[in-house]
C-alpha cells in the first residue's frame, strides 16, 4: 500500500471511530466504565485525584493496586510504573487519606519486606481495570494478579510461573498492627489500626485471609525484619509471609479476604459473602450488580467516548459514602462508631464531604437511588446520636476540614423530595442544634454562629477564616432548614429565624463591585479587596466564584446586581476575564488555581465546587441559550474517559454527578427545592428507570455536536417554555422531547414566569 493510500485509509478509519455512534440502548454499561479516569494526578495538578476502585456500589471495602508509598494519599497514580501491593482501601480522596488499610502481594524468589524493594514493574498494556474486576501482570515476579469484589470481601487469584519460591506477602501497615498465621486452617488473621487523620477510640480493621493451598513455610515480620519460628506478632508495623509447594507454570492460588470494623468474628461472617463461590462466579455476580446499578440510566444516540465518560462518571457517583454497617449472623444491622468508639446498632456511612456533595451528588441519589439515601439518612441519625452533631465531612467520623453546615441541605432535600422511612424529627432536632451551636471542631456545627445569628454574618476580623464563604453557606443552609421545617408543619415562630437568616447573603453584597465581599464586625467592608484573591474571606476560590452561592434566591441576587442585563453581564464577565489569581492567603499556587488557569475559560473554575452551578443561572435572567452553550462546552472540553479526564478533584462523586445531571439536560441549582434547572441533553435518547417502576424518557433526536440549543421542548406532549422541571412531575413518569438546533432560540424561556424558583419569588 502506498504512503498516500495508507494515510487516507488511516484518516478515514480515525474519522469513523471518532464519529461512530451507538444507536441501540446500552445494556452492559459497566463495560463502558474506565476506573482509571482521573488517575493521572499529582499534588500540583489534579486531573481527578482518583484511583481505580474495585468494589461494589457503596461497598464497605474497596481494593486498588498500590504504587504509592504506605501512607501516601496518592496511592495509585497513572504515571507510576511499579506496584508494591494490592490494597484494601477506604480512602475518599488523597487529601483525606485512608484508614484501616492493609495490602497483599504475590512474590517469587527471595522475599523482600521493604515496600520499595518488593515493588514490581508493571505496564498499563497488561492492566485490565473494571469496577468488578482487575487484572495486571507483575513483571518482576512473572505473576498475574486478579481481583473480584463483594460488598465486604473479595477474591484474588494469582497465576504463577513454575517455581519453588511462590509466596504471598501481607502488609498490615504501621501505627499498630497485629498478624496471626493459622497453618492448619490455611488462614491469616489480624488487624490494622492505621488512621491518617489522628486517632479513633478502639479502632481496628480486623481482617481474615483464607487460602486454597497449604503452606510449606510461614513467617511473620516486623518493620523490615522477618521473625523466625513465631506465628503471631503485634507491633507498630507487622506483616506475614506464607510459602507454597512447588507450582507448575500457570498454576493458581486463590484467596478469599474480608474485614470488619467490629470484631474478628464479624470478619469471618463477612468472609461468607464469597463462601463456596469460584473466582469467576464472584466476578460475574459483581458485574451483574454493577449493570443493575448503572442501568438505572440508559442511553443511546451517543458517541463511544461520551458513553464512556457518562458511565465512568455514574460509577464515581455511586461509590461514596461507603457502607460502614455490617450484619451479624442473625441479620442485625450494627456498626463500629468512630464517634464514641463503641459497637452500636443501626446504619452508618462514611467517606464524604457535604461541602462538595450537597450540590449534585445527593440530588442524584434522591432522584435515581432514593432507597440508598434512606439508609444514609438513618446513618446520619446514628452519627448525630453518637457524636452530638451531624458530620460535615465523615472520614469515617468527624473530620476538621472545609466549612459550612451543609448537612442541612442533605437532610432537608431528602425529605422535601419524598424520602420517608426514617425518624425525620430526630434529624430536625439535629439540624437546629447544628445551626445554633459551634461544634467540637471548626468544621462541625457553625463556627462564628454567635455573630452570624446576631449581626447576620461572620465577620472577617474576629479570627475566623473564610468568613464570607461561611456566611453564604449558612444562609442557604438556613433556607434548607426553613423548608424542612415547613414540610414538618413546624410553627411560624420556630421557623422565622431560619427564614429571615436565609436572606443574610444580602449583607455581604457590595454594589460598588457587584460582588460578595467580607465584612468587619463594625459593618464596614474588609479593606484591600481583591476579587481575584483566593481564600481570605472565601474558600478555595475568590469572590467571582462565591458571589453566585445564593442557591436559595438567585432572583434576589439578580436584583441586587441591577436586574437582568447587569446580571447577565456579570455572568458573561466570568468567561472573558483572564485567569488571574492572587495567592496572598494560601502563600502558594494551590492546584485549584492552576486548574482554572489552564482550561482557557477565564475565571470559570469548574475544577472546584463553588462555581459549578453558575452556568445554569442564565435561566433566571431570560437567556437560557447561554446555559445550553456553556454546559456543552464544559462537558465536551473538560471531561474525557481518560486518565487525565477531569479538570480538578473528582470529590466523592460531586464533579461526576454534575456531568451526569448535565448530560440528562437539567441540574439541581437549589438542591433543597423540588426544581431542576434546564440545560440541554447530551444524548439523543435517555431513559431513567425510577425505583417506583416509572420511567423518565428524554428524547432529542436532532442532538449533535452542532445542535446544542433547545429550539422547543415538549413536556408530556405539550409545549413547555419554562426553564425548570419539577421533581414530583418527573416521578410520575415523564416524557421530555427536545427539538435541538444549531442556533439559539432567543424567544424561548425569556419571560419572568419562565424563571426557576427563588425564595423572593415563591410563586415560581
Amino acid at each position: 500500500m502506498s504512503k498516500i493510500k495508507l494515510f487516507l485509509f488511516c484518516s478515514f478509519l480515525s474519522i469513523g471511530f471518532k464519529s461512530q455512534e451507538i444507536n441501540d440502548w446500552i445494556t452492559n454499561p459497566v463495560d463502558y466504565v474506565n476506573p482509571l479516569m482521573g488517575t493521572q494526578s499529582s499534588y500540583e495538578l489534579s486531573n481527578g485525584n482518583t484511583y481505580p476502585i474495585i468494589g461494589l456500589p457503596w461497598g464497605m471495602n474497596y481494593w486498588t493496586p498500590q504504587n504509592g508509598k504506605n501512607g501516601n494519599g496518592w496511592q495509585y497514580t497513572y504515571n507510576s510504573n511499579k506496584i508494591q501491593g494490592f490494597k484494601q482501601t477506604h480512602q475518599p480522596s488523597p487529601w483525606m487519606n485512608d484508614y484501616g488499610q492493609f495490602s497483599i502481594l504475590p512474590i517469587v524468589g527471595n522475599p523482600e519486606i521493604d515496600q520499595e524493594k518488593r515493588a514490581s514493574w508493571f505496564s498499563h498494556k497488561t492492566e485490565i481495570a473494571n469496577p468488578y474486576y482487575y487484572k495486571v501482570y507483575l513483571a518482576d515476579y512473572d505473576v498475574w494478579t486478579e481481583i473480584a469484589p463483594t460488598e465486604r470481601s473479595a477474591m484474588m487469584r494469582f497465576t504463577f510461573p513454575e517455581t519453588n519460591q511462590a509466596q504471598i506477602l501481607l502488609d498490615a501497615f504501621d501505627r499498630g498492627s497485629y498478624v496471626r498465621i493459622i497453618p492448619s486452617e490455611r488462614k491469616i488473621i489480624g488487624y490494622s489500626t492505621r488512621y491518617a487523620r489522628g486517632k479513633m477510640e478502639n479502632f481496628k480493621n480486623y481482617f481474615v485471609i483464607q487460602f486454597d493451598k497449604d503452606f510449606v513455610s510461614q513467617n511473620v515480620w516486623s518493620g523490615t525484619e522477618i521473625q523466625k519460628s513465631i506465628l503471631e506478632i503485634k507491633a507498630d508495623h507487622v506483616g506475614s509471609l506464607v510459602k507454597f509447594p512447588h507450582l507448575k507454570k500457570g498454576e493458581q492460588i486463590t484467596i478469599r479476604v474480608a474485614s470488619s470494623f467490629i470484631s474478628q468474628e464479624q470478619a469471618e461472617i463477612n468472609l461468607e459473602e464469597s463462601k463456596g463461590k469460584s473466582f469467576d462466579q464472584v466476578k460475574s455476580e459483581a458485574k451483574e450488580i454493577w449493570n443493575l446499578t448503572l442501568n438505572k440510566i440508559q442511553i443511546k444516540g451517543t458517541t463511544i467516548d461520551q458513553a464512556r465518560t457518562f458511565y465512568s462518571c455514574l460509577y464515581r457517583s455511586v461509590l461514596f459514602p461507603q457502607k460502614l454497617y455490617e450484619k451479624d449472623r442473625n441479620g442485625n444491622i450494627q456498626h463500629y462508631s468512630p464517634y464514641n468508639g463503641k459497637i452500636m446498632p443501626g446504619y452508618l456511612f462514611g467517606g464524604t464531604g457535604f461541602w462538595d456533595t450537597f450540590r449534585a451528588l445527593y440530588p442524584l441519589l434522591n432522584l435515581v437511588y432514593p432507597s440508598m439515601n434512606v439508609e444514609m439518612q438513618k446513618g446520619l441519625i446514628s452519627a448525630y446520636q453518637e457524636g452530638g452533631f451531624l458530620p460535615e465531612w465523615s472520614s469515617p467520623g468527624f473530620a476538621d476540614i472545609m466549612i459550612g453546615n451543609n448537612s442541612a441541605s442533605v437532610v432537608s432535600e431528602a425529605y422535601l423530595k419524598g424520602l420517608r422511612g426514617y425518624d425525620a424529627e430526630i434529624l430536625w432536632q439535629a439540624l437546629k442544634h447544628g445551626a445554633n451551636n459551634e461544634g467540637p471542631m471548626s468544621a462541625v456545627g457553625r463556627k462564628g454562629v454567635a455573630d452570624y445569628n446576631s449581626i447576620g454574618y461572620v465577620p472577617t476580623d474576629t479570627g475566623i477564616n473564610e468568613s464570607a464563604a461561611r456566611t453564604l453557606e449558612y444562609a442557604y443552609d438556613d433556607y434548607a432548614i426553613y423548608e424542612f421545617g415547613k414540610a414538618l408543619n413546624k410553627s411560624e415562630e420556630e421557623l422565622e429565624p431560619f427564614k429571615s437568616r436565609a436572606m443574610n447573603y444580602k449583607k455581604l453584597f457590595d454594589p460598588k463591585y457587584n460582588l460578595m465581599r467580607g465584612k468587619k464586625k463594625n459593618g464596614e467592608f474588609q479593606e484591600n479587596f481583591d476579587p481575584f484573591e483566593w481564600g481570605n474571606a472565601f474558600t478555595e476560590g475568590n469572590s467571582w466564584h462565591y458571589t453566585w452561592s445564593v442557591f436559595q434566591d438567585i432572583n434576589g441576587l439578580k436584583e441586587l446586581m441591577g436586574g437582568k442585563q447587569q446580571f447577565v453581564k456579570m455572568l458573561d464577565s466570568v468567561f472573558v476575564m483572564p485567569p488571574t489569581f492572587n495567592t496572598n492567603y494560601y502563600k502558594e499556587v494551590i492546584h485549584e488555581m492552576r486548574e482554572m488557569q489552564i482550561v482557557g475559560m477565564g475565571q470559570y473554575a469548574h475544577g472546584n465546587q463553588p462555581i459549578q452551578h453558575m452556568l445554569y443561572l442564565y435561566n433566571y435572567a431570560g437567556q437560557p441559550w447561554k446555559t445550553q452553550y456553556w454546559v456543552r462546552q464544559v462537558m465536551d472540553k473538560l471531561y474525557k474517559p481518560t486518565p487525565d479526564g477531569y479538570c480538578g478533584d473528582e470529590d466523592n462523586g460531586q464533579t461526576s454527578a454534575w456531568y451526569v445531571f448535565s448530560a440528562l439536560g437539567f441540574y439541581p441549582v437549589t438542591p433543597a427545592s423540588t426544581q431542576y434547572v434546564l440545560g440541554a441533553p447530551l444524548f439523543k435518547s435517555i431513559k431513567i428507570n425510577l425505583e417506583n417502576s416509572k420511567a423518565i424518557q428524554i428524547e432529542a433526536p436532532k442532538n449533535s455536536e452542532n445542535n446544542i440549543y433547545i429550539n422547543q421542548l415538549k413536556f408530556n406532549s405539550k409545549n413547555y417554555s419554562k426553564n425548570w422541571i419539577d421533581h414530583f412531575e418527573l416521578l410520575k413518569g415523564a416524557k421530555l422531547k427536545f427539538d435541538m438546533s444549531s442556533k439559539p432560540n432567543t424567544e424561548r424561556g425569556i419571560q419572568d414566569s419562565d424563571a426557576p424558583f427563588s425564595m423572593s419569588t415563591p410563586d415560581k
